[in-house]
């Protein structure tokens, strides 16, 4: 077990992603992805991370669902601020106002009276709103910080795709404000970028939670979702990368996996999947030794398209 900075929440190297649930990627039964709550805290994980805006409301109840019949002590929950929807269409707000809101509307839909990490949500989304990245600065963190002083809230982090960003934010805020990061699709086997933010955010007491070990669909045999907004020539060379795993019997979503969780500066890596089989599959594929010489091979197939990365969106 790993600490999250210096937040005293220690996790697993694999925890799990609850934006499935809201049926992000895919439709789902709703009773399977209470299944695989369920598979993922009888198979040791006790982090458990979502979102108001995965499914716009759906993954949170849900959850909230799975863990009524879960102890409380069995494990700790991340929820965010800032992405919400209705009705099929995005919204952001990024408001210390709101941000109070959705903390005590996310808790009620989770049937929970206390969240141990809040975050804000995708802030590079904040960067092109009036204020800025600015107002995430002066507004969001500071409403978050009063909610963790009042014991609303046990710890305040801040996640986006763009890295930049977060780093930028953390220098701006008193230290201690922000006590980790969560960051996709930056360490996987196509893209290593996190590497590069280790130092300053380890100098800064900010724990690292690395999420999307697949890419978002794009190290997978499924392939990418119609929406993936990878370029097509990154998209080309990860499926030739799937069909070289496959040629040696080794899905390249295990090996994927495995090389997420093998990094030991990053405290956990979320997955995120509705099918218990798959919950209790990544489990063990992340025990495993992993193949190193499979991994060399990977990224020399994927070649100049290491580290080509996206707008969110």
């Amino acid at each position: 077990m790993k600490e999250i900075g210096h937040t005293g929440i220690h996790v697993g190297p694999l925890s799990f992603g609850a934006s499935s649930l809201g049926g992000v990627f895919h439709s789902i039964r709703e009773n399977d992805g209470i299944e695989a709550v369920y598979a993922a805290i009888d198979g040791g994980m006790n982090f458990i991370d979502v979102s108001p805006y995965y499914g716009h409301y759906k993954a949170e109840t849900v959850l909230g669902k799975a863990l009524r019949e879960i102890p409380r002590e069995k494990y700790r929950i991340s929820t965010k601020v800032g992405r919400y929807g209705k009705d099929g269409v995005n919204t952001w707000d990024y408001s210390a106002r709101r941000a109070k809101e959705s903390v005590y509307e996310s808790m009620e839909r989770l049937g929970i009276d206390y969240i141990d990490l809040i975050n804000v949500h995708d802030i590079e989304f904040q960067a092109s709103l009036p204020g800025g990245l600015q107002k995430v600065v002066d507004e969001t963190l500071p409403a978050l910080v009063e909610l963790r002083s009042e014991g609303v809230v046990g710890h305040v982090g801040i996640t986006d795709l763009q890295l930049e960003n977060l780093k930028w934010v953390i220098e701006r805020v008193p230290e201690g404000t922000v006590e980790s990061v969560l960051n996709f699709c930056h360490y996987c086997l196509n893209d290593n970028k996190l590497e590069d933010f280790f130092d300053f955010f380890e100098s800064h007491g900010v724990g690292i939670i690395n999420a999307s070990p697949l890419s978002m669909g794009l190290l997978s045999e499924r392939g990418v979702p119609a929406w993936h907004p990878a370029p097509k020539a990154l998209v080309e060379a990860c499926q030739k990368a799937v069909e070289h795993c496959k040629s040696k019997n080794y899905p390249i979503e295990k090996l994927a996996i495995q090389y997420s969780v093998s990094n030991p500066r990053i405290a956990t890596t979320l997955f995120s999947s509705a099918n218990p089989a798959n919950v209790r599959k990544n489990l063990a594929w992340s025990k495993e030794p992993i193949d190193w010489q499979l991994v060399a091979e990977v990224k020399e197939i994927i070649g100049a398209q290491q580290r080509v990365s996206w707008k969110n969106s």
